[in-house]
């Protein structure tokens, strides 16, 4: 989301040499390919490398580009197409004696939203394609809202070939008053809607063209041209994302970035976040020497005159406007995912230049992109659009996305995959994140392990239903308490009869049902016992949270691995049976997955090892790590 592709303030108003970003957008053959071919043939001003055109270009109209500039280039890019996310943008070049810009050419297809939320997220300006013979679509719609949502405030309605419908000013009219109509809600600043033919090249370059004699307005490169774009953050106070930090030994201690809100001068004074520590700025350094000001957008290497400590992912911001630091937030969420979002789920999360661990709660609504009404929601499909609480394992400082795109803007990104799942944009800091505070107490973990006379930790169990998970925790848990260890056993079945019970078995309510095991389990751990605990489980990324909620080497897990077959041929309870049927949905192993440990610290083989043999096998393993005498 905050991959940026020049040093140019984007606060420019048009003139020579100011660069302009926009996207074009719209449904599937509206006419985009012909629209950019024609603005880039008619412009003769296409270059075929973009790295090579920006560099040329940095020459020819004296802007401020250096090597930084095109590392960070490379570097967002490159990190975004990892993701996944945007292999179908198309980034293209093109300049008039007026201005330069990049337009991001985004897919048409419903599938392919979350690479138009992407290409959005470094717009200036939207045109909206809209085919005069089909008028406004669901795709109009939900490319209008996004583009809203990014904070893209000026749009050009491209209503294109309007030469299939004989240059009908009426349809002309009526498309451009249902627009303004379903935009109304959206906050655009300005709505220029323009007659075309990019085919014919009607009003593309000069208008208005002798088809449209009706038409007042300018052409669409004319409007590029001269439409003027103002970003809050150029005007707002310092926000500098640490991206990279000298090593500490060398001569030379610098922390690199771009300027991201506001300017930067030698001696202004400054907060680093989220630390609190405040020094002042010594030098600004670029490739080609110091400068007096580096203004919003500009790549530079900032040095300060104290030592204090700085790392990647903060943010050095201006002691007196520094932004606020929280660790839960109300977001507003696209979820750009096959698979649907999970609320509870551990994410990365991914802010500026810092990644975190997060989840996304239950949304608080979701938004219908036809009537913009909120609708109420249990989780978001791919292209789904809503309101969620975000929560992160570390506070992080950060602004509303309104007052600055790049510091109130995130991606999701899948922990097992590294695909990007969705993409945010922050409202505000909940209050309860800035009133709960971590109360510390005399009496602690160790102090408690010491009186039991062993280590606490947990021993997790996961395998289908049937494996024999319950029947292996019960005689462990009957061994170490022989041996005089503290325990407690937590059964999938018995925890769902009081603290679970309100919890189905969709996926959103299994990844929930093993985020509350998972922190009663923690607190067991802080209060010394050795907790067994008994569940299917079934899916990495949640025992990845489990374990990541106690210190290493206190968890350890177990997988009870019994073949499919075999445990629908003992089927205790009748429940493979009736899945079978039909008769229960979302059931492990039948049709809901069961995602199996890569490498757990136990392995039990039921059809090869006895129950006792199990037990006795997981407490050598205990014993191997100094967690029981």
């Amino acid at each position: 989301m905050n991959a940026r592709l020049d040093d140019t303030p984007r606060d420019t108003p048009a003139a020579e040499g100011s660069l302009l970003r926009f996207i074009t957008c719209g449904s599937v053959d509206d006419g985009k390919s012909t629209l950019i071919g024609r603005l880039l043939y008619d412009s003769k001003s296409l270059l075929e490398d973009q790295l090579g055109t920006l560099e040329a270009d940095s020459r020819r109209y004296g802007t401020q580009g250096d090597a930084l500039d095109f590392a960070l280039l490379l570097d967002g890019l490159s990190a975004e197409r990892e993701q996944g996310i945007t292999i179908d943008v198309a980034y293209r070049f093109f300049a008039t004696p007026a201005r330069r810009f990049i337009v991001a050419d985004t897919p048409g297809h419903e599938q392919y939203t979350r690479n138009m939320v992407t290409g959005a997220s470094t717009a200036d300006v939207a045109v909206i394609l809209v085919d005069a013979r089909k008028g406004l679509l669901a795709q109009t719609r939900r490319h209008s809202t996004i583009v809203s949502l990014v904070g893209i405030r000026h749009v050009v309605l491209a209503i294109n070939k309007l030469d299939a419908v004989d240059y009908s000013r009426q349809v002309f009219e009526r498309i451009d008053a249902d627009y303004r109509v379903f935009a109304a809600k959206l906050g655009f600043a300005s709505i220029t809607s323009i007659p075309l033919s990019a085919l014919r090249g009607d009003n593309m370059t000069e208008a208005p063209s002798a088809n449209t004699p009706w038409y007042r307005g300018p052409s669409l490169l004319g409007h590029l041209e001269n439409v003027e774009v103002t970003a809050p953050a150029a005007q707002g106070p310092l926000r500098f994302p640490v991206q990279w930090v000298n090593r500490p030994d060398a001569d030379f201690r610098g922390f690199s970035g771009r300027v991201l809100g506001g300017e930067v001068k030698p001696g202004d004074a400054v907060r680093v976040l989220p630390s609190g520590r405040t020094s002042r700025v010594a030098r600004v350094v670029t490739f080609d020497g110091d400068l007096d000001q580096a203004a919003y957008g500009r790549s530079v290497t900032l040095t300060l005159e104290d030592e204090i400590d700085v790392s990647r992912g903060d943010v050095i911001a201006a002691a007196d406007a520094p932004p606020a630091v929280a660790d839960q937030f109300e977001a507003t969420i696209v979820w750009m995912d096959e698979a649907p979002l999970l609320p509870g789920r551990t994410y990365l999360v991914k802010l500026g230049t810092t990644t975190v661990n997060g989840s996304l709660g239950t949304p608080k609504y979701q938004i219908e992109i036809n009537t913009l009404e909120h609708h109420a929601a249990k989780t978001l499909q791919l292209n789904d659009i809503g309101v969620c609480t975000l929560t992160l394992d570390r506070a992080v400082p950060f602004d509303a996305y309104t007052d600055n795109r790049d510091t109130g803007s995130f991606i999701v990104i899948d922990r097992m995959t590294q695909h990007t799942v969705g993409a945010g944009l922050l409202h505000f800091a909940l209050r309860r994140s800035q009133n709960v505070h971590w109360q510390a107490v005399e009496v602690d973990k160790a102090a408690r392990a010491r009186l039991n006379g062993h280590k606490p930790c947990v021993v997790w169990l996961t395998g289908l239903s049937g494996s024999g998970k319950s029947t292996i925790a019960n005689e462990l848990e009957r061994r170490l308490h022989a041996l005089g260890a503290r325990t407690y056993l937590l059964d999938g079945d018995n925890v769902r009869h009081g603290l679970n019970k309100d919890l189905g078995f969709t996926a959103a309510d299994r990844v929930e049902n093993i985020r509350r095991i998972g922190e009663v389990a923690t607190l067991m751990v802080d209060a010394g016992l050795v907790v067994v605990t008994a569940f299917i489980s079934p899916f990495r990324s949640e025992r990845e949270m489990a374990r990541r909620l106690v210190a290493d080497g206190e968890f350890i897990e177990v997988f009870v691995d019994t073949p499919l077959a075999v445990v629908e041929q003992r089927d205790p309870k009748g429940l493979y049976r009736k899945a079978r049927a039909g008769e229960l949905k979302n059931f492990t192993g039948i049709d809901s997955p069961y995602e199996a440990p890569e490498s757990p610290e136990v392995h039990v083989e039921t059809t090869r090892q006895s129950i006792e043999d199990a037990a006795e096998r997981i407490v050598a393993v205990l014993r191997e790590r100094g967690l029981i005498g």
